[in-house]
């Protein structure tokens, strides 16, 4: 499969596609402090935070292509556009995110090594969930019908665990990474409450900060979550362990868009550094060769994977639900 990929060409890097996103990108965010700042005291400011929250989101999505080495070839390139756009961008400690992403890709859905279904408030497993204490075991009771209105601290959670991770003396570049870091928080809090009174600045901060949350969860929920989890030495060879762990969501531009490409999640899985303009192409290859092998390939629309992913939380946390 690897050999056809790269006869395609869907190896090779997309430099005007970047050079066009990441421009459109920047003018969008640009645009939307420039809005804010137009906008001023009035409480349609609250609406610019929600066009504020998908700029957050677009710009965190060119991060990701960039930490996976999507756009440059150069390790020293890549490091410094993310730090730029993840911490000084949007507040996300680049580096920290780089490290758990990283060991989320080697072991998708894996209970104990990938750290994106680890329970620490949601249960992912019935097996989770009747081990679970604290917060999990409380909120896994009815978790499906609290994911959604959890994302909306999602974007706060961000904020503390890149902060938190400073603390890592393992974490490389922790002086750049904290810099930025605090600039951001400063400027971002600073023209907040130089443009707003104080009710307002925090009401905007709260809209824009929990739709940036949710926006993150409604792009990442539908990859893996409510596809089967593994555990122990239960580890397929890499193709397995990837497609079946997976899942596609197809669609239009408009999913393309929304989605960063991330809809092709078992593409971008077993060619992480592919550019994710090349994914669509890649998904009919990988989908008639995983056919040859017999292995299951799930693709499905986007209303359905999440409620896939919510009918999978309720079933997890059924143990819970039970009489002590």
């Amino acid at each position: 499969m690897a050999q056809r990929i790269k006869e395609a060409g869907l190896m090779r890097r997309r430099p005007f596609y970047y050079v066009v996103r990441m421009a459109l990108v920047a003018v969008f965010y640009v645009a939307c402090w420039a809005a804010f700042l137009f906008v001023g005291d009035s409480w349609w400011t609250l609406a610019v935070g929600a066009a504020l929250a998908l700029a957050f989101g677009q710009v965190a999505l060119v991060a990701h292509d960039v930490a996976h080495r999507q756009v440059f070839r150069l390790t020293r390139a890549s490091a410094l556009t993310g730090r730029i756009a993840g911490n000084l961008g949007i507040g996300m400690g680049y580096g920290w995110w780089q490290d758990k992403h990283s060991r989320h890709h080697a072991n998708p859905n894996h209970e104990e090594l990938d750290p994106d279904v680890s329970p620490d408030i949601l249960v992912w497993s019935q097996a989770q969930a009747r081990e679970a204490k604290g917060v999990a075991r409380f909120v896994g009771r009815s978790q499906a019908f609290l994911f959604f209105p959890l994302l909306t601290l999602e974007g706060f959670n961000l904020h503390v665990a890149g902060v938190r991770a400073l603390a890592d003396r393992s974490l490389k570049q922790r002086r750049i990474e904290g810099t930025l870091l605090f600039a951001h928080f400063i400027v971002y809090l600073g023209v907040l409450f130089a443009v707003l009174p104080p009710g307002k600045a925090v009401a905007f901060l709260f809209v824009h900060q929990c739709l940036f949350g949710v926006y993150l969860g409604s792009i990442f929920a539908p990859n893996h979550k409510g596809m089967p989890t593994l555990t122990g030495e239960d580890r397929p060879d890499f193709l397995r362990r990837q497609v079946l762990t997976s899942r596609n969501v197809h669609g239009g531009w408009f999913t393309d868009l929304a989605l960063g490409g991330l809809n092709y999640q078992i593409e971008h899985h077993l060619f992480p550094n592919m550019p994710s303009p090349n994914l669509r192409r890649a998904q009919a290859i990988v989908h008639a060769y995983c056919e040859e092998l017999g292995v299951h390939y799930l693709q499905t629309g986007l209303i359905a994977s999440y409620g896939q992913a919510l009918r999978s939380l309720h079933q997890a946390g059924a143990p819970l639900r039970q009489p002590a």
